[in-house]
């Protein structure tokens, strides 16, 4: 009995995806992303991270029940996303897996100088791959940013986190878009003809390649203008530049890769970027807006080829937005955007954009604080209830 056991564990085991030891031993010497260490918790926010942010934007209002959610950071590198997730989820419980013992080595110690783990009801900090949690009950909020297109098989990716979504929970994924990679692309391309490595050596003819190319060269421009702060730390470069194992998507691919796994969009996380608004305006404009919402996509990838990753929400069911009258605006009961800077006169929006409030408004989320439980229509005026809840400065709860 003890010979077979030891004849299994000195079985190779085989990665349940091809680019799985090549990718981790990359992070392992570029631990991603290269945020900095900091004493306490992270500073400012994503409201993406927040578990209660995400519910009102893709249903229009925050079912009941969705106080303490299970969430998995899937694909958690240095711990950066697992921070934001643990301190804008107070009570949840988080499970963090990445494939990097390096990256995880950061992670811990981040989350251990944040105090993280007391802002939570528990929180998992593993070395496993997205694609063996079997073994995990479902997940009500997954995050899984910039991980599934470095998989080899990015579908299997995407199948195990439809597996790990509970019937009624949300998926946040970012997945690069091929428009606008072109420059880093071909940047990726050159560096590896010229064979200059995944490590050290990759990193150093990466920078010098950039200090080389004429100032007018189309990669060195895009680079410089676009890039370069993102690429000042080592190990953003590396993943940038260097990375051994990469998928991009058009549109048209990113909606057929959902379906593999049988998802239901759910919008954009940054639905900013995809309002024809923001590019067009007079006929242009009247045009676009004709267009079923597919084609005014299509049309705005076509138009703006800086658009550089896809960020988005997935369901396992369809979901239609809440939009209620004024009567039912009036019954509903209010929570602040917890994704505000700035007391008492919020400075930066949930998108960390300058927001101006009227003393009205102000007036009524001190309201809202004090009173959660009260009707928002003895609060204020129909019209300032509808002007908070389409900015998202208010939520709405069931």
């Amino acid at each position: 009995m003890l010979g077979s056991i030891a004849e299994w564990l000195m079985k190779e085991v085989q990665p349940s995806d091809a680019a799985t030891p090549v990718v981790s031993a990359f992070y392992d010497r570029f631990p991603f992303p290269g945020d900095p260490l900091q004493d306490g918790p992270p500073p400012g926010y994503n409201w993406r991270w927040c578990h209660r942010s995400v519910l009102a934007s893709v249903h229009g209002v925050i079912p009941a029940g969705q106080q303490q959610p299970r969430i998995l950071d899937a694909g958690c590198g240095t711990g950066v996303s697992t921070d934001y997730l643990c301190h804008l989820n107070p009570g949840a419980e988080v499970v963090a897996v990445d494939i990097s013992d390096g990256a995880l080595a950061v992670a811990r110690e981040r989350l251990e100088r944040s105090a993280a783990r007391q802002a939570v009801r528990s929180l998992r900090q593993e070395q496993r791959s997205l694609l063996d949690l079997g073994d995990e009950t479902p997940f009500d909020y997954i995050n899984s940013v910039g991980v599934l297109h470095h998989l080899r098989e990015p579908e299997a990716g995407l199948a195990a986190l439809a597996d790990l979504l509970a019937p009624q929970g949300l998926l946040h994924l970012f997945l690069y878009a091929d428009a606008g990679r072109w420059e880093i692309h071909r940047t990726q391309k050159a560096l590896m003809l010229l064979q200059a490595g995944t490590g050290g050596d990759g990193l150093r003819l990466g920078r010098e390649l950039f200090e080389t190319l004429p100032e007018s060269n189309r990669l060195r421009r895009h680079h410089e203008q676009r890039w370069s702060v993102d690429c000042a730390p080592d190990a953003n470069f590396a993943d940038m530049y260097l990375h051994p194992q990469e998928t991009s998507y058009s549109i048209e691919r990113l909606f057929a890769f959902i379906e593999t796994a049988g998802l239901q969009f759910a919008g954009f996380s940054n639905p900013e970027v995809w309002d024809p608004a923001r590019l067009l305006n007079g006929e242009l404009l009247e045009r676009a807006q004709a267009l079923p919402v597919s084609q005014q996509w299509s049309l705005i990838e076509q138009l703006d080829p800086d658009i550089s990753h896809f960020e988005f929400f997935l369901s396992k069911a369809p979901i239609t937005k809440s939009s209620r009258t004024d009567d039912e605006l009036a019954a509903a009961k209010g929570l602040r955007q917890p994704c505000l800077w700035g007391e008492p006169d919020p400075i930066l929006g949930r998108n960390m954009e300058p927001i101006q409030l009227s003393d009205a408004a102000k007036d009524l989320l001190r309201c809202v604080d004090a009173q959660p439980d009260t009707a928002l229509g003895s609060m204020g005026s129909p019209d300032l209830l509808r002007d908070l809840v389409d900015r998202q400065i208010l939520l709405l709860r069931e």
